[in-house]
C-alpha cells in the first residue's frame, strides 16, 4: 500500500437543497395567515416586491377583467381540472408588468364572486387593500380578576391589612382559588396567622361570590351563605361532595337527614353555583379559526378555492426595476439589485406553486370524500396521505405539509384538513371498510339515544355496532368513547341519576 501523496479525480451525484428550495418547502406548511406575515416581512426587505392594490388605488394601471366561469360538472371534478380555471401553461407571466400581464386564475374567486363557505367571506383579494375597521380594537381591555379585586379591597381595608390583602390577591389563580398556604404567607410577611385569615375573610366577601376559596367545598359554601341557604343539611352535603360525585344519594340522605324531595332541592341549588367564579374576568379573548380553503357545491359538482381574503397577491415591480437599473450604479449596487430581482421572482413563483399545490390536494380530498360533503360524517371514508399523493403524483411528505395547519370551510362546518385522513375499520359484512370517525359518530349517537334506565355497556355497544356492520372490538369501543370524553356505563348511570334527582 502506497503512502505517497497523489491526486484523484472523482465524479459523483448528490442532491443539494438550496436555501430557496428549503424556504419553498417550508411555505407549504404555513397557513394563509402565516403566509401573510411572511409576505409582509419580505415586502419590507425587498423594494422590488409589490402587493396588488385595490382598484381605486391603481390609478391608470388597468388590468384585464377575468372571464373564466365556474364550471359545473355532473360529478366530482378531477383534481387537475379543479385548478385549470386559467392559463397555467408556464411561469413566465408571473413577474411581468401589470400593463401586459395575463393574470393566472387559480380558482373561481379570481373571476367571479368568491365562495363564502357559509361564513360570509368574500373572495376579493386582500393584498394591499385597506382592511375594514377593526371595531374590537376600540373596546376597552377586559378587566382581569386581580384588578377587579384590588379595586374593591381598597374601599374596605387600608394600612398593613391592605398590603396583606394585595399579597393574597396575587396568590389567587384565574379560577378564583387561593393557591398558597396561609401559614406560608404569614411566615413570609412576618404577621400572625390569625391576621392573614381575617384579611382572607374580607376578600371572600368581595365580588364574585366564592372568590378566595381554598377548595371547591369552601367556594360552594361561600355561595350558599350568600344565598342564605347554608343550613346544617347543606353544610353536610357540601362536606361530602365525594359521595355526591359517586352518586351515593342514599348515603347522603342519611348523613344530611333529609328525604328525596329535600335532597333533590339541595342538588339543584348546588348546580346553580359557579365552581370557578374567577373565570368571569380576564382571560385571553377567543380567537376564531380562519379557513384557508372554501368548498361549495356548484350544480352537481364542487368548487374549491383558497381564501383570498387572507392571501395577499405579490408581484414584481418591473417598472421600478427598470427605472433604478438605468441609473448610475456601482458594481455592488448592480449585484444587490440583481439579487433582489431574483429573490422577488422566486417568491412570486413559490407562492404561485404553493397555491396550485394546495388547490390540487384539497381538490383530491373533495373527490375522495365526496360522500362526506353530501351526506355527513357517517359517510366519511378511510383515507391516507399516500392515497392522495399517488392520485396527484406527488410525494407523501408534500401532502403532509400541505395538510398541516390548514382548515377547510364547507356547508357542514369548519374542518382541519387532517380530519379527512382516518384509519379504517373493517365491515362485519365483508363490505368496504369504514372510517374511524364514522364509528365514533355511531357510538356517540347510540349513547345519546340510550334510555336513562338502561345504560348501554361497552359489550352492548359492540353488539349494536356489529348489527350496523362495524366489525369492532370492545377495547376499541372503550378507546373511542374515552377519546370523545364520554364516561363509562357506571359513570353515565350515576350522572343520569343525579340529573333526575
Amino acid at each position: 500500500m502506497s503512502l505517497a501523496p497523489r491526486l484523484d479525480l472523482r465524479q459523483s451525484q448528490s442532491l443539494v437543497m438550496t436555501p430557496q428550495l428549503q424556504q419553498a418547502i417550508k411555505l407549504l406548511a404555513l397557513s394563509n395567515l402565516e403566509i401573510e406575515t411572511f409576505i409582509a416581512e419580505e415586502l419590507e426587505k425587498n423594494p422590488l416586491l409589490d402587493a396588488t392594490r385595490s382598484d381605486d388605488e391603481r390609478g391608470d394601471i388597468d388590468t384585464p377583467e377575468p372571464t373564466d366561469p365556474v364550471v359545473e360538472r355532473d360529478g366530482p371534478a378531477d383534481s387537475s381540472e379543479l385548478i385549470a380555471a386559467g392559463d397555467a401553461t408556464g411561469e413566465a407571466a408571473l413577474d411581468v408588468d401589470l400593463t401586459a400581464e395575463t393574470f393566472h386564475h387559480d380558482s373561481p374567486s379570481d373571476s367571479v364572486g368568491g365562495l363564502d363557505g357559509g361564513l360570509g367571506m368574500s373572495g376579493t383579494g386582500a393584498g394591499g387593500a385597506e382592511d375594514g375597521a377593526d371595531f374590537d380594537s376600540f373596546s376597552a381591555p377586559d378587566l382581569n380578576l386581580a384588578d377587579h379585586l384590588t379595586a374593591q379591597i381598597g374601599a374596605v381595608i387600608d394600612g398593613a391589612d391592605l398590603f396583606i390583602a394585595q399579597h393574597l390577591i396575587d396568590q389567587i389563580d384565574e379560577c378564583g382559588y387561593l393557591t398558597a398556604s396561609l401559614l406560608d404567607i404569614a411566615t413570609r410577611l412576618g404577621v400572625p396567622l390569625a391576621r392573614v385569615e381575617a384579611v382572607l375573610a374580607v376578600i371572600q366577601t368581595l365580588d364574585p361570590t366564592g372568590v378566595g376559596a381554598r377548595d371547591l367545598a369552601e367556594c360552594l359554601a361561600l355561595q350558599a351563605k350568600e344565598a342564605d341557604r347554608y343550613d346544617p343539611c347543606m353544610a353536610a352535603l357540601i362536606a361530602n361532595l365525594d359521595l355526591l360525585a359517586r352518586g351515593e344519594l342514599g348515603r347522603l340522605k342519611r348523613i344530611c337527614g333529609v328525604d328525596d324531595e329535600d335532597m333533590a332541592d339541595m342538588i339543584r341549588e348546588l348546580r346553580s353555583y359557579d365552581p370557578k367564579p374567577g373565570c368571569r374576568y380576564g382571560g385571553d379573548p377567543m380567537q376564531a379559526v380562519t379557513p384557508d380553503i372554501f368548498v361549495a357545491q356548484r350544480g352537481t359538482g364542487w368548487a374549491v378555492e383558497l381564501n383570498s381574503a387572507t392571501l395577499p397577491r405579490v408581484l414584481v415591480n418591473r417598472a421600478y426595476y427598470a427605472e433604478v437599473s438605468t441609473g448610475p450604479q456601482d458594481k455592488s449596487s448592480k449585484a444587490w439589485l440583481s439579487d433582489m430581482l431574483a429573490s422577488a421572482n422566486w417568491l412570486v413563483k413559490a407562492l404561485d406553486q404553493r397555491q396550485r399545490t394546495i388547490i390540487k390536494v384539497a381538490g383530491e380530498i373533495v373527490k375522495q370524500q365526496e360522500a362526506f360533503f353530501r351526506h355527513g360524517v357517517s359517510h366519511l371514508k378511510p383515507l391516507t396521505l399516500r392515497q392522495i399523493a399517488d392520485a396527484i403524483e406527488m410525494h407523501e411528505s408534500t401532502v403532509s405539509r400541505v395538510t398541516s395547519n390548514k382548515y377547510l370551510s364547507c356547508a357542514r362546518g369548519l374542518f382541519e384538513l387532517k380530519y379527512f385522513f382516518t384509519s379504517a375499520i373493517q365491515s362485519s359484512e365483508g363490505g368496504d371498510a369504514v372510517s374511524a370517525e364514522a364509528v365514533k359518530s355511531a357510538i356517540r349517537a347510540l349513547i345519546q339515544a340510550e334510555d336513562p334506565k338502561k345504560i348501554l355497556s361497552d359489550d352492548t355497544l359492540v353488539e349494536l355496532l356489529n348489527a350496523k356492520g362495524f366489525d369492532i372490538a370492545r377495547r376499541t369501543v372503550a378507546k373511542y368513547r374515552e377519546s370523545m370524553g364520554i364516561g363509562s356505563s357506571v359513570q353515565r348511570r350515576r350522572q343520569k341519576a343525579l340529573q333526575g334527582a
